[in-house]
């Protein structure tokens, strides 16, 4: 087993826990709770300014550094040769929200890596918040302040 640190930002008052919202996105349908993080802190920042249509500068900010004590056989990958042509776009949506549904649902895997739609050659790693081993392999290593540069929004 060896451990993944992986990078998710958030309002301060959500940094307490690893909740997730269950609300749908790209990779998930409503009702299904997944972390979303990314692979470094730069990637993290630039999903979170891609999916907000306003970020408050004025509201406190969290970077989370989450550790990920796993295998291999904990992760689900899927390749940019596995998605559909135009996976990038919001069209794609209930495709690739079927693909993740499907990774929630069985429970077989607590990761699910994907490549980011922003830069393909970064990944972004999912955290099935609902799968048996969440709590003894997920943790919140660090919590830092992280404060948004005005020129990114």
């Amino acid at each position: 087993m060896s451990k993944l640190l992986v990078f998710d930002i958030r309002k301060e008052k959500y940094a307490g826990s690893l909740k997730a919202s269950g609300v749908a996105n790209r990779w998930n349908k409503n009702e299904e709770y997944v972390i979303y993080s990314g692979s470094s802190p730069a990637l993290s920042v630039l999903e979170l300014t891609a999916h907000r249509a306003f970020i408050n500068i004025d509201e406190s900010y969290k970077i989370l550094v989450i550790e990920l004590a796993i295998s291999e056989a904990d992760i689900l990958e899927i390749s940019v040769e596995d998605l559909p042509e135009n996976w990038r776009s919001v069209s794609a949506y209930p495709v690739l929200q079927n693909l993740g549904s499907k990774w929630f649902q069985s429970m077989e895997k607590l990761i699910l890596k994907i490549p980011s739609a922003l830069v393909p050659k970064e990944f972004n790693y999912l955290i099935n918040t609902q799968h048996p081993d969440f709590r003894r392999k997920v943790k919140i290593k660090s919590k830092e302040d992280f404060n948004w540069d005005e020129r990114l929004i």
